[in-house]
């Protein structure tokens, strides 16, 4: 029923313009036009990213949102020179290496917005 259809993710924000500022110019998000005021849609590959304002922006304590991509180690490195500052866990089998915890020929990064919502990137 829903296998052909698009998900998109919702990701809840306490202030719309700093949102903006750090999906735009941090993440490098392109903006779609949106006719709501405190809503913001991004083309992501092709995906979309809807960040709405709600006073329960941060409060969810697993990843909101994941990209898939070649090289993992260096989108980390270059979002990191922007600022961001990024999470380290203890994970059963994932050793890590710098700011990346790899597994075999598996790599992730987490990193946060600047309301709390954890955002992730993946690849070989």
């Amino acid at each position: 029923m829903l296998g052909d259809s698009t998900a998109i993710a919702t990701i809840a924000v306490k202030d719309i313009a700093r949102a903006r500022k750090f999906y735009e110019e941090i993440l490098g998000l392109k903006k779609l036009d949106s006719p709501q005021a405190e809503v913001v849609n991004y083309k992501v590959g092709k995906s979309k990213i809807l960040v709405y304002k709600s006073t329960f922006a941060g409060t969810n304590k697993a990843t909101v949102a994941t990209w898939e991509l070649a090289d993992v180690e260096a989108t980390a490195r270059k979002l990191k020179d922007k600022g961001v500052n990024f999470e380290h866990y203890t994970m059963p089998g994932m050793t890590l290496k710098g700011d990346v915890h790899v597994a075999g020929g598996f790599k992730a990064a987490w990193f946060k917005d600047p309301d709390g919502n954890i955002l992730a990137l993946v690849g070989g």
